[in-house]
């Protein structure tokens, strides 16, 4: 790590070019790696001798920066190491270490000597992605498209109202306020910029090892005309590894939160916007349901235990379809008993094809935490009869672990992380066979279901809030059990994510005839 001058980085790259030339030949066609691994570091720690080949060309490319560009380089002279995993969870650990040993130290590599730069002035900000685009609703808010880069200083983040962060875009230059929900947590590396020349190639040094100049073996590996190195045994190690990996893994559990709510979209009022004279239900937009399923008390009670919009709809049905492209196995299904959660359920099984062979079992105690319950009071669900009667597939033999009057409203945190504890491992234990649990139901369930499974404790409440009301409509997570070993390890869903913009109503009238 050094700092140039603007004008004088393009005599770096003569100086890389002049070292370049000296060293063409002296990178070996495969590196000596010994792998090291404690409770907090996984990686190669690279032999001596072959460390001297870099440190060599480190020294010479320091004099030549200080003679061409008057730039002063200090060489990394530390030992030198390829770092695997930095800072992980312990019981990650041995899984790393799996992993880690199907890497073969032996393959053979290329070699690249390239410039990467960064602003200077963000050196110390934290860096964030966004993930959707931002368009300004007031003049002291930033514009950002989906994969900019937001430079935030957390030092002036005190005085920024909940839910937003102040920071600078990369590609414009531009200040001003962004949503905290619209962006992510991004490396440090991901903000360097790879250096280019106008009109010219891309600025980087390829060295050509020793391989090259004698006949491959039938030893060897195969090397592509792209450069790629293909070694087939590798490759079946690592396949076979990882298929042992697998083979090992018996249960999975999806952890969902439901589709888009009505109410999400129309606001707390929506009931009221849908409803006759005489209190019949109408369709107002046609994002509203279609109808509403008979219930035998009050229509009223739909007001707080709200069904899916026809986009939450669409939304669970796609994901349903996903996962049966993916060839998932669903064995058991589980759903709060809010309403949407049940129609997501419904609606994923359709997608999954399995909606006449799984039936839902409806477990109160994945209600969401009490105390955002808005009404302050715990929802009058429909019952289990109703919700067959209105031809939901409900496996009416179930009997919850946790009885719906054991819902205490507004309870504290620690209640609601006990009942969520006690819960997940009461299921776990009530589905032994290989296969996915399903479990549809709240923003807050992907962190107070997932979390005992994994060994963890739960995070403070504050911190738990400011996690939860980033996860959208279908935000899952997915944990997969390694039985041998008698735990859960956190996995990459087994479909992509679903993004998509608001839609916001639209009036005719207005700017198309009326002025």
């Amino acid at each position: 790590f050094f700092q140039c001058e603007d004008q004088k980085v393009e005599l770096l790259y003569d100086a890389l070019k002049r070292v370049g030339d000296n060293f063409l030949h002296c990178f070996p066609p495969s590196i000596s790696l010994s792998l090291h691994s404690s409770t907090s570091y996984l990686g190669f720690f690279i032999g001596d001798s072959h460390a001297n080949i870099l440190k060599d060309f480190a020294l010479a490319f320091s004099s030549e920066a200080l003679a061409l560009a008057d730039c002063h380089v200090k060489p990394c002279l530390k030992q030198l190491h390829l770092t695997l995993a930095h800072k992980f969870y312990p019981h990650h650990q041995k899984t790393l270490e799996q992993l880690a040993k199907c890497v073969n130290p032996g393959e053979t590599c290329q070699w690249v000597a390239a410039l990467y730069s960064r602003d200077m002035r963000f050196v110390h900000y934290q860096t964030l992605r966004a993930l959707f685009q931002y368009k300004p609703q007031n003049i002291d808010e930033l514009m950002i498209n989906a994969g900019d880069f937001i430079y935030v200083d957390p030092t002036q983040q005190s005085d920024v109202s909940e839910g937003w962060v102040v920071g600078t875009s990369h590609r414009t230059g531009c200040r001003g306020f962004v949503p905290e929900n619209y962006t992510e947590r991004v490396n440090e590396s991901d903000t360097w910029v790879k250096h280019r020349q106008v009109e010219v190639s891309q600025v980087e040094y390829v060295f050509v090892t020793a391989s090259r100049f004698f006949t491959q073996t039938e030893n060897e590996p195969n090397v592509k005309l792209n450069g790629e190195v293909n070694d087939p045994n590798t490759s079946r190690s690592v396949t076979n590894a990882l298929s042992l990996q697998n083979a090992t893994l018996r249960r999975g559990v999806l952890v969902m939160r439901h589709g888009e709510r009505v109410d999400q979209v129309f606001g707390k009022s929506w009931l009221q916007q849908c409803l006759t004279a005489d209190g019949k239900y109408y369709r107002a937009d046609l994002n509203f349901p279609s109808t509403l399923p008979r219930r035998k008390d009050s229509m009223n009670h739909f007001e707080y235990d709200p069904p899916l919009s026809c986009c939450g709809i669409f939304q669970s049905r796609l994901i349903g379809e996903a996962l049966l492209d993916q060839e998932v196995t669903v064995s058991y299904v589980y759903s709060s008993p809010a309403l949407r959660c049940i129609q997501t359920a419904q609606h994923l099984l359709q997608g999954l094809k399995l909606d006449q062979k799984v039936k839902i079992r409806v477990e109160p105690g994945l209600f969401e935490w009490t105390k955002w319950e808005a009404s302050r009071v715990i929802p009058n669900f429909m019952t289990v009869t109703e919700l067959a009667e209105a031809s939901y597939k409900i496996d009416t033999s179930y009997r919850g672990n946790f009885p719906l009057s054991s819902l205490v409203p507004s309870e504290s945190y620690e209640e609601y992380v006990s009942r969520s504890s006690t819960v997940i491992k009461q299921i776990i234990t009530a589905c032994p066979s290989k296969g996915i649990i399903l479990i549809v139901g709240h923003g807050s369930s992907l962190a107070s279901f997932t979390r005992p499974l994994l060994g963890l404790p739960a995070r403070d409440s504050s911190d738990f809030a400011q996690v939860v009301r980033k996860i959208p409509s279908l935000g899952m997570c997915f944990c997969e059990e390694i039985k041998e070993e008698n735990k859960w390890q956190m996995v990459n869903p087994p479909v992509k994510t679903l993004t998509h913009g608001a839609n916001a109503a639209f009036n005719w009238r207005n700017g198309i005839v009326e002025d």
